[in-house]
């Protein structure tokens, strides 16, 4: 898998936001999303006690949501936790990952924001960019914005507003549980992305390649699923 080489990971915090306003610009709005046969979900887990973390791709077939692949990397966090800033801490590990696949997705669910970001920057937009591939964040938390009331019922959606604009939406995907919270990433316009989020769950709060990506990063994905699966330790 071709992936694109914008810039250096070796960043301080304030080089990496300067880094995310001049690449936002980059992020296509418009829904440019050919196919949609392949699609990967993308995850990473904390660190283990042996100081590694581990980031997981899962690619799977739309519309049975059956897994096509798996592959997951490890290695120590280069970058410090700093809200706002973490595509620098997780991409690379994600990145490589990626790298070990032999199959291309069309389209990639993130667990994290998209353009929801205070630099409509997130990670979900930025490995986008990198891979050049369609992107949907899939959040399970806000970090800008605000959203009105939302139904209990599943589906109920509010707009995730920021400074006047438009960042994302707030989902119901499961009765009982808190939204998910939907934005752009690359390549797709919103309602695409909410449209998307909304085909590949089944019956729980993430979608299934989010839900299976952080399995696969967890070392939880159940054998009988994984699809052809390849794992690196860096």
């Amino acid at each position: 898998m071709k992936i694109q080489h914008l810039h250096s990971w070796q960043v301080s915090p304030a080089q990496a936001q300067e880094m995310q306003r001049r690449l936002a610009p980059q992020v296509s709005r418009r829904n440019e999303l050919p196919n949609h046969h392949l699609i990967a979900g993308v995850d990473i887990s904390s660190q283990s006690p042996r100081g590694l973390a581990r980031g997981a791709v899962v690619v799977l077939r739309y519309p049975e949501l059956t897994v096509v692949e798996t592959a997951t990397a490890e290695a120590e966090l280069g970058f410090p936790y700093v809200p706002g800033l973490l595509s620098f801490r997780e991409a690379p590990l994600i990145l490589a990952a990626f790298a070990r696949l032999y199959t291309i997705p069309h389209l990639i669910l993130v667990d994290g924001q998209g353009i929801a970001h205070p630099r409509r920057m997130g990670l979900a937009s930025h490995l986008g960019l990198l891979l050049d591939i369609p992107a949907i964040g899939c959040a399970k938390s806000i970090l800008c914005g605000r959203h009105g009331p939302l139904a209990l019922e599943v589906g109920s959606q509010a707009e995730l507003v920021d400074n006047g604009e438009v960042i994302g939406v707030a989902l119901r995907t499961r009765a009982g549980t808190k939204p998910v919270y939907v934005s752009i990433g690359h390549k797709v316009d919103l309602p695409t992305a909410v449209y998307w989020v909304k085909q590949c769950c089944r019956g729980y709060r993430l979608p299934e390649p989010c839900r299976l990506a952080h399995l696969a990063a967890a070392g939880q994905l159940p054998a009988k699923v994984r699809g052809r699966a390849e794992k690196t330790d860096l």
